[in-house]
């Protein structure tokens, strides 16, 4: 740990545009606030953290390798932490109640302030254990908790996707699809971490490589084998439903 005039932080986040914003609006808000490292997954991160031993962490929820949860359960103690999420407030009820901050993508500058307030208040004591409050948390996702936000990359540019815009994700190659009506882009969070994160009521997974809005679909038929298709409703294209998912259709 260092001085209290002097704190130091390690940013743990995945996108490198929404990394960039949560940097710039720190020196904003915490000028004496140094970023000692910066981190675009878990395993970076616990490096990092070994490496510079910093008073606080900002970390996302959900990187590749190691979830921003599993980094704060194996440092526990160890620094004070920011979660940087997508979810809605109901999911985070019991961050209010711990140690545990959070801030929601995307970026507001305003629920940043009142993060590092309460942070700044903390930095005089020591960092809580956070495995009670880390077990409430990973239970279960309270109501309302689902993923509401997708950060795609267009381009050069990237784009905040609300997930009632999206007709169906699909895996390619070391990327996502996010196919909207309006068209594609890419995302890095493998097809398992999105269905464990989408409320399942909305996404149905119809292959081991795609998930499906089930507002989005306009209806159904079968291709020459007797194997079941989708069409969509503002979307030229079907997708293929595995055999193994065929029963999620049994009653339309």
């Amino acid at each position: 740990m260092n001085s209290l005039a002097h704190p130091t932080a390690v940013i743990a986040e995945d996108e490198p545009i929404l990394r960039g914003a949560l940097r710039e609006a720190l020196a904003a808000l915490w000028p004496e606030l140094e970023i000692r490292a910066e981190a675009e997954d878990g395993l970076q991160a616990l490096r990092a953290i070994d490496a510079h031993r910093p008073d606080v962490l900002f970390l996302d929820v959900h990187m590749p390798g190691l979830s921003g949860m599993e980094v704060a359960r194996q440092v526990a103690g160890r620094s004070h932490v920011v979660f940087v999420t997508a979810y809605d407030e109901h999911a985070i009820e019991a961050f209010e109640h711990g140690a545990i901050d959070y801030v929601m993508k995307p970026l507001s500058t305003a629920r940043l302030a009142t993060s590092v307030a309460r942070v700044r208040e903390r930095l005089g004591s020591a960092p809580a254990n956070l495995d009670v409050v880390l077990r409430q948390v990973g239970r279960g996702k309270p109501e309302g908790a689902y993923l509401r936000w997708i950060t795609a990359s267009q381009g050069n540019n990237l784009k905040l996707i609300t997930v009632e815009e999206i007709s169906y994700f699909q895996a390619a190659q070391k990327y996502t699809m996010v196919v909207t009506p309006a068209g594609e882009s890419l995302i890095r969070k493998p097809i398992k971490e999105l269905a464990e994160a989408l409320d399942p009521e909305q996404f149905w997974q119809i292959h081991r490589a795609t998930l499906v809005n089930v507002n989005a679909i306009a209806s159904l038929k079968r291709d020459a084998k007797g194997h079941l298709q989708l069409n969509l409703k503002n979307r030229p294209e079907t997708l293929a439903v595995s055999d193994s998912f065929a029963h999620l259709f049994r009653q339309m």
